[in-house]
């Protein structure tokens, strides 16, 4: 077995399809399906069953898949220090972020990291915080950065805590929060069970939502144009803009917060380029 080979076992198993796994790696089909019986061969045992709806791994496919994964995060950690022994810092930094943080903050972020260190090359990905999570378990990113708290068993720290707010036109009275017109938006799940675990608490009644829409700007937008009011985190809300504000707060005034972490594999400590953004990340403190 080879590099190649893990990386066609890795693709197979995400894919579960070898005519789309070939179309990936830019092969045929045919020389995809010769390689995987000389594999088979090598090792002794069958790999792969066909099913109707593409392929499945045998337990010593799946065996194989879970080596060939480590293979390619070892010889990614090998490259990676190789490229930071040079005293000056230079290599591609792999981020994954999550998409409110990527928009609102990462591109200031990037930019003054930039300036400290303008070799490095950003590799970014963006989703909500569980495909994050996802890429962080795959090691198709040195550093993830998520809104919310996963079960990580590496290196993980709480990067800072912001105040989710009331937006609306005008002033509201916030107990009465159930008869005025709410716009909803998509947005990752851990946002929403925040805030629904504050609705229920404070109210009997659900919230009397009037539009649905697929992005928080374009909430924003329809909030000015005082069509209703919104539960935003303060990430997407800057001073010069003409909104009524108030703070969501539990009966006993304490703040509703939410999270931005920080989590990386441990392996990564040792890159030069990762420890520096760390050190970046930690000197911006509670970003807003």
């Amino acid at each position: 077995m080879d590099q190649k080979d893990w990386k066609i076992l890795k693709l197979l198993y995400e894919e579960k399809n070898i005519t789309k796994t070939a179309e990936k790696l830019y092969v045929s089909q045919p020389s995809l399906s010769y390689r995987l019986k000389n594999l088979e061969k090598e090792i002794g045992t069958e790999l792969i069953f066909k099913t109707k709806t593409g392929i499945e791994f045998t337990s010593e496919g799946e065996y194989l898949v879970k080596y060939a994964k480590d293979m390619l995060q070892q010889l990614q950690v090998v490259k990676d220090n190789i490229n930071n022994m040079s005293e000056e810092i230079s290599g591609t930094l792999k981020i994954g972020v999550s998409s409110n943080f990527a928009q609102y903050v990462l591109p200031n972020l990037l930019k003054s990291f930039s300036n400290k260190y303008p070799e490095v090359r950003f590799n970014v990905r963006t989703g909500v915080s569980s495909d994050v999570y996802k890429m962080l378990n795959d090691s198709s990113v040195h550093i993830g950065i998520l809104r919310r708290d996963y079960q990580w068993q590496s290196r993980k720290y709480l990067l800072n805590q912001e105040p989710l707010y009331i937006i609306s036109q005008n002033e509201i009275n916030v107990q009465e929060l159930p008869s005025y017109k709410q716009i909803d938006y998509k947005t990752d799940s851990s946002l929403k069970e925040i805030i629904n675990r504050w609705w229920t608490t404070e109210f009997a009644s659900p919230a009397s939502i009037e539009m649905e829409v697929d992005r928080l700007d374009t909430c924003k937008e329809l909030v000015k144009s005082g069509l209703g009011y919104s539960i935003v985190p303060e990430i997407c809300l800057k001073e010069e803009e003409n909104l009524y504000k108030s703070k969501v707060e539990s009966k006993d005034g304490a703040l509703i917060k939410r999270d931005t972490w920080i989590m990386y594999n441990e392996d990564y400590e040792n890159l030069v380029i990762v420890k520096k953004f760390i050190e970046h990340m930690r000197s911006w403190g509670n970003i807003k």
